[in-house]
């Protein structure tokens, strides 16, 4: 019997691979994939919703199916990381603690986008930064952002401007014109400061005056997680409106082929450690120690917590009108799951 043939574009990521690869099918699909950076992907998808099965961004969606854009998702989160903890700040800015960012120049590769979501609530929340107590610098051009795709506008109330087009985060904090960014994507190379993000190069600046907000991102990653319960996730998987009406079974057989992909990534993590990494194996006994034997959980029981954060950050920072109902978000045979 002949399958379904489907569009699915994703970022290369380990726990969803057996599934761009072939190796997994789901129940009744052929899926067709598409590699992609996530932000060309939902840029992309928000835009033209070119595809039938995507990767999006979380707050993108959150906001998108508050305007009514067609499509439902699935509680597949493949990336997760500590966003608060990828900031650094620059030595002349005062900065000392997290708390001291109140009053600050903070830069955002986009404002909308999940990560940012996640900065703002855990430093208002945590560490007493109000959002409205700092100056915001967005990166990414209205004409390619996720947020031209959406409508986004600045919240009333917050203080917020676009970066010039010839600058980047990392060029910016480099010469202190901001005083917080995440620029872990960024590197200095002779008296060049590089941006593999925006690939844009500025010259001169001191990179030795970039620290760390968090100098050890390993106490404050499981400092967050002992006191809230879990990893925050920045996407998750939607499929488009038309067809899931269409083939109603297909959420749940995504589903279970998505958990099948990530149960052959983690069998197989232990032994795909590089070897160059001297003391890799040490630190993947670390995080089995501190998250448990799986830091990815999939579906709605365990990600309760989780969506909850988001859909309340989402709310507060004025990006979506009213709170979400974690039901209303995801595809009906996923929500018990």
């Amino acid at each position: 019997m002949a399958r379904l043939r489907l569009s699915f574009v994703s970022a290369f990521n380990e726990r969803v691979e057996a599934l761009m690869n072939g190796s997994v099918k789901p129940e009744g699909v052929e899926l067709i994939p598409t590699y992609s950076d996530p932000s060309e992907t939902f840029w992309r998808q928000l835009k033209f919703q070119e595809f039938e099965i995507s990767e999006m961004s979380l707050s993108s969606y959150l906001i998108a199916k508050s305007r009514g854009m067609d499509m439902v998702a699935i509680p597949v989160f493949p990336s997760r990381r500590f966003m608060h903890a990828q900031l650094s700040y620059h030595v002349d800015s005062g900065i000392r603690q997290p708390g001291d960012v109140t009053g600050k120049r903070i830069g955002v590769g986009e404002y909308q986008q999940t990560a940012s979501l996640w900065v703002r609530g855990v430093l208002e929340h945590d560490f007493g930064v109000s959002q409205y107590k700092v100056d915001w610098y967005m990166e990414r051009s209205e004409e390619l952002s996720h947020g031209g795709a959406t409508g986004f506008t600045p919240p009333p109330g917050i203080s917020f401007q676009r970066i010039p087009p010839d600058k980047s985060l990392a060029s910016m904090l480099v010469a202190n014109e901001i005083d917080v960014a995440a620029v872990n994507r960024a590197f200095q190379k002779d008296s060049n400061i590089i941006d593999r993000s925006t690939h844009i190069r500025a010259r001169g600046g001191d990179w030795s005056k970039v620290k760390p907000l968090f100098p050890d991102i390993m106490a404050e990653g499981t400092r967050f997680f002992s006191e809230h319960g879990f990893i925050p996730a920045n996407h998750a998987y939607v499929i488009r409106g038309d067809v899931d009406r269409q083939y109603p079974w297909l959420a749940f057989n995504l589903f279970s082929a998505f958990v099948k992909a990530k149960a052959i990534a983690q069998e197989n993590l232990a032994d795909s450690i590089p070897s160059g990494f001297i003391f890799g194996k040490e630190y993947f006994a670390k995080t089995r120690e501190i998250f448990g034997a799986d830091p990815f959980p999939y579906g709605i029981k365990q990600n309760r917590a989780m969506l909850e954060t988001i859909i309340d950050y989402s709310h507060e920072q004025g990006l979506t009108p009213r709170k979400s109902k974690i039901e209303d978000l995801f595809a009906p045979s996923t929500v018990d799951l």
